[in-house]
């Protein structure tokens, strides 16, 4: 399975009002783990960038004077792309700059959702998380994944960081490490189950003592009388 975990970043925040992409990156994951075969570019948008905008990706026009149009991407940019899942935080920002893009060819260019299927991780995590805040930056806090380089967007960076919330929030992997293999991490064998020795040592078991489940009771009591049921208390 080929997926890539998409972020942009923009000029403003309406592709209807004339905003541009100035910044795509990807990342490629095949059967749940990183490739190494990343997308990134930086675009001139031929176009002011709003000052909030700035504010949020600190990229200006000055850095992006000599980068190429997308236009010049375009066909690298759907190779890349075509036949995969792609997975994107807010996807309908995402794609409907991309299509906004792809419309501007000459000749136009298929729109993305003919390209591949797309995946909205803020979906996911508003029906995963409901009635909690599922940005980016929380969905790290509340899965523990380290966003500590990200000062400012960036849409590579955001790209990575997605990666790893995707597949915490799908199946409790968020390493994405390239030579687990190799170092024996996770290994399995054969039949791709791990299986530990027959004759290991037996588990000890610790009873608790007799403070220990009264403190336990009292505990018990005491969420029994703020609520109408203690689910725990059989």
């Amino acid at each position: 399975m080929r997926q890539i975990v998409l972020d942009t970043e923009t000029t403003g925040l309406e592709p209807e009002q004339g905003h541009r992409i100035i910044e795509v990156g990807g990342v490629e994951l095949v059967d749940r783990r990183l490739t190494g075969n990343d997308f990134h570019r930086y675009l001139q948008p031929d176009r002011e960038i709003d000052a909030g905008a700035v504010e949020v990706h600190g990229i200006t026009n000055e850095f992006l004077a000599d980068k190429p149009r997308f236009a010049e991407i375009a066909s690298e940019l759907v190779q890349y792309l075509k036949g995969a899942e792609l997975i994107i935080h807010n996807a309908p920002f995402d794609v409907g700059f991309l299509n906004a893009e792809l419309a501007r060819l000459d000749p136009p260019r298929s729109r993305i959702e003919d390209l591949c299927p797309v995946t909205d991780t803020l979906v996911m995590a508003r029906r995963k998380h409901p009635g909690q805040r599922n940005s980016l930056d929380a969905l790290c806090k509340r899965y523990g994944i380290d966003n500590g380089r990200r000062d400012l967007h960036g849409a590579l960076l955001d790209a990575e960081i997605l990666a790893k919330v995707y597949l915490a929030m799908t199946g409790g992997q968020a390493s994405l490490g390239l030579d687990q293999e190799e170092r024996g991490v996770g290994a399995a064998g054969p039949e791709g189950v791990r299986r530990l020795p027959a004759d290991r040592p037996r588990l000890r078991v610790v009873a608790a003592t007799e403070e220990e489940l009264a403190a336990h009771r009292a505990t018990l009591d005491r969420i029994e009388s703020t609520a109408t049921r203690c689910l725990w208390d059989a």
